[in-house]
C-alpha cells in the first residue's frame, strides 16, 4: 500500500469511529444485561459502564472526588503522599457508606507559581496547576457524574490547600443545580481534612508519640497510614537498612505494629468523616 493510501485509510477509519461515537446510544444497548460477574470494588475506573450503572441503579448515587498532591515530604516519603493515603482512605470510606463509589483521585493541584517556582515548586518532583485549572477540573468531574445520575458529589481533600478549590466548586454547582431544580447537590466536606484531629487521637487515645519535630514534612501518623496502601512509598526497607527507622523521635518499627497503626488512624478518621458526609446529605 502507497503511503497516501495508508493516510486515506487511517482519515477514513477515524471518520467512522467518529461517526459512531457521535450517534444516539440506544435505549437497548444502555439496558443491555451484565454479561459476567461483577468486580468487588468501589473505584469507578476500575469497573466497566455496565457494573457503574447497575451500582446506581442499586442506589450508590454518592460519588466521593478525592484530591491529593504532588509535592515534597522530607528524605523519605513519595512525592504523591497525599494520593498513597486516599488510595486506602476513599475506598474504606465508600465501602463503609455503603452507597457510595470512588472516582479517580484528582492528583495534580496548585502546590505553587510554576515560574519562577514557589512552594513546593521550588523542590525537583513537585507538580503544579494554577488555581483555575484545578478547579476547572473539579467542575468537569462533578458535571460528569451529575449527567450519570449521581445525587451528591462529595469533594474531599487530604491537603489543606486544595480546600479552596474544593469549596468554591461545590458552591458553584450547588448553587446553578438548585436554580434549575434539580435534586443533586455537591457537598465540600473539609472535616475529611483532620490530622491535629488525628494526630491528638494517636497520641492520647493511641499513647504514640513524637518528642522531636524534625521539620521533615512528615509524621509517625501520615506515615502509619501511608504504610496501609504500600511501606514502600514511605522506603521502610531502606530505612530499616540505614538505621533511619524513625521519624520525629518515633520508630516505625515494627513494621505490622506500624501498618496496625495506620488502620486505627484511618477508621478513625474515617468515621469523623462518615458523619459528616451524612450530615451534609441530610441522611
Amino acid at each position: 500500500m502507497r503511503v497516501s493510501e495508508g493516510i486515506a485509510a487511517t482519515f477514513a477509519a477515524a471518520a467512522l469511529l467518529a461517526t459512531a461515537l457521535s450517534s444516539p446510544v440506544s435505549a437497548q444497548e444502555l439496558d443491555a444485561p451484565r454479561p459476567i460477574d461483577a468486580l468487588n470494588s468501589v473505584w469507578i475506573e476500575e469497573l466497566t459502564w455496565m457494573e457503574v450503572r447497575d451500582e446506581l441503579a442499586a442506589g450508590k448515587t454518592t460519588a466521593i472526588i478525592s484530591t491529593g498532591g504532588v509535592e515534597p515530604n522530607g528524605p523519605y516519603v513519595a512525592t504523591g503522599k497525599h494520593n498513597y493515603v486516599l488510595m486506602s482512605a476513599c475506598d474504606l470510606l465508600a465501602r463503609e457508606l455503603g452507597d457510595a463509589l470512588c472516582a479517580p483521585i484528582v492528583k495534580l493541584v496548585p502546590e505553587g507559581n510554576i515560574d519562577p517556582p514557589s512552594g513546593h515548586m521550588r523542590y525537583p518532583g513537585t507538580i503544579s496547576v494554577r488555581q483555575q485549572t484545578f478547579e476547572a477540573i473539579l467542575e468537569d468531574v462533578g458535571r460528569s457524574l451529575a449527567a450519570h445520575g449521581f445525587t451528591d458529589i462529595v469533594y474531599i481533600g487530604d491537603s489543606g490547600g486544595n480546600a479552596r478549590g474544593m469549596s468554591n466548586v461545590a458552591t458553584k454547582l450547588t448553587e446553578e443545580w438548585t436554580a434549575a431544580g434539580r435534586d443533586t447537590r455537591a457537598h465540600h466536606v473539609g472535616e475529611f481534612y483532620n490530622y491535629s484531629e488525628i494526630e491528638r487521637y494517636m497520641e492520647e487515645d493511641l499513647g504514640y508519640e513524637q518528642p522531636i519535630d524534625e521539620g521533615l514534612h512528615d509524621n509517625l501518623y501520615i506515615t502509619s497510614i501511608m504504610m496501609v496502601t504500600d511501606p514502600t512509598v514511605v522506603r521502610y526497607d531502606q530505612r530499616v537498612a540505614a538505621g533511619k527507622a524513625t521519624i520525629n523521635g518515633a520508630s516505625i518499627e515494627p513494621k505490622e505494629e506500624i501498618i496496625e497503626l495506620g488502620r486505627k488512624l484511618l477508621q478513625y478518621r474515617i468515621d469523623l468523616t462518615i458523619e459528616a458526609i451524612r450530615e451534609a446529605r441530610g441522611r
